[in-house]
């Protein structure tokens, strides 16, 4: 088949929303940064090299070959598997915010949890293009995908880290949806998934807390609700046009780690509903864009490949964004593109990267 040239409208549009976000990640982070580092440019530094590492790898996998992936994909996840038991030893994974889910590689963290996520999808995309006509035999073909998305459920929750494992399987569910399985197993598997998740929540005492604060903040403001407390203190004197880049006050150690989970906080009070309209709007015409790609696709593999893809960073944003405005309780995902974190930056470039080269061969 002739290679078409990318989506360069899709690229573009990741590349300028990605600046934004550096941007405003030395907006949120400039004040702790000096105060902790004598460096306000500290976390700017690193999330740029993230960038460029991001962008190189973007051009890389626009231009791997889809047919090697798909060959690799049991190998891919294999070693994502291996990643996320290392990570649970003590010694070799590290520990931060309560969660051993980080390597640590110098001053750098890498979560192999991130890694994860894009491997099942490649490994997915892989079993449901191959496996498509046994998708309506719940035990031959729905089953086995199941276990193994269990499996790596299993180990994130381990460290634990609800919010990626969340993301993880809503991804995957909504792959496996559009393979064309029965409603009914949807509902079946809802049911199961409420009881699984209301059985989480009871076992550990700071998810029940969450629970707490999220229905009522000013139960414990200075505990559990101080988080969403303060993210809606700076959505609130937002406004139409907000107060102005750098003018942020939440910022000033009332918001905690604001270039993080909650950096839409700062956006929404610096550029107010103007940015987050901006915000939401490039959300969507990337989501559209890597949407319109999986339709317009002919090879099954791809399909499911760019369309889980696109799920990804749509669930993830939209979880984000549901947290900070307090929709739904804290569950530490970050804004693909924006938040600080180089593994999720990375990961993210990374995912579009796969669907461009989707849009080449379409």
């Amino acid at each position: 088949m002739k290679k078409k040239h990318m989506d360069y409208f899709l690229f573009i549009s990741v590349i300028l929303i990605s600046i934004f976000g550096i941007i405003m990640i030395y907006s949120a982070s400039s004040i702790w940064a000096e105060f902790k580092y004598q460096d306000a440019f500290k976390y700017v530094k690193q999330q740029g090299l993230f960038f460029i590492i991001g962008i190189l790898a973007m051009l890389f996998a626009s231009k791997i070959d889809l047919e090697f992936l798909r060959k690799k994909a049991n190998l891919i996840l294999g070693i994502c598997f291996i990643l996320l038991v290392l990570v649970l030893i003590p010694g070799i994974g590290t520990v931060r915010n309560g969660s051993r889910s980080w390597f640590g590689i110098g001053g750098l963290g890498v979560q192999p949890s991130e890694f994860a996520k894009l491997g099942l999808i490649i490994f997915a995309s892989k079993y449901l293009a191959r496996n498509q006509k046994d998708m309506g035999d719940i035990k031959k073909g729905a089953l086995p995908i199941f276990l193994v998305i269990g499996i790596f459920f299993v180990l994130i929750m381990l460290e634990p880290d609800f919010g990626t494992a969340m993301v993880m399987a809503l991804t995957l569910i909504a792959l496996i949806f559009a393979s064309g399985l029965k409603i009914s197993f949807f509902a079946k598997l809802g049911v199961l998934g409420l009881v699984g998740i209301v059985a989480l929540i009871i076992a550990a005492p700071y998810r029940m807390a969450r629970i707490v604060s999220f229905l009522n903040p000013w139960s414990d403001p200075l505990g559990s609700g101080y988080q969403i407390i303060q993210s809606l203190y700076a959505i609130g004197p937002g406004g139409l046009l907000g107060q102005g880049f750098l003018n942020s006050r939440q910022k000033h150690f009332y918001l905690p780690e604001p270039q993080t989970d909650f950096i839409f906080s700062i956006i929404s009070e610096e550029f107010g509903f103007l940015g987050v309209l901006i915000v939401c709007g490039f959300f969507f015409f990337i989501f559209y864009r890597m949407l319109r790609i999986a339709l317009r696709s002919n090879d099954l593999f791809s399909k499911y490949l760019a369309f889980g893809l696109a799920s990804l960073l749509f669930i993830q944003a939209a979880l984000n964004l549901a947290v900070v405005v307090g929709l739904i309780p804290v569950t530490g995902v970050t804004l693909p593109f924006f938040s600080y974190g180089g593994s999720s930056l990375l990961i993210s470039m990374i995912s579009v990267g796969l669907v461009l080269n989707v849009s080449r061969r379409t």
